[in-house]
């Protein structure tokens, strides 16, 4: 299993999958997942950053770097 920093809060997000699970069947799940946001940009989240974005507008990186 690799890892990935979230782009909000920086710590490190298990990423299912890949070459690195392939002998050992890990059936972990990705902690994360990436976004393109209305503004174009694109960043990788962790869930617990996307349950904190707003949901009452279209998410911007200005979003994000309030996270």
């Amino acid at each position: 299993m690799s890892t990935d920093p979230c782009d909000a809060c920086g710590t490190e997000v298990k990423i299912a999958g890949g070459i690195a699970d392939f002998w050992s069947f890990s059936d972990e799940t990705t902690g994360g997942m990436s976004l393109e946001l209305a503004d174009g940009s694109d960043h990788f989240l962790c869930f617990d950053c996307i349950e904190r974005l707003p949901d009452d507008r279209e998410v911007t990186q200005d979003d994000v770097s309030a996270l």
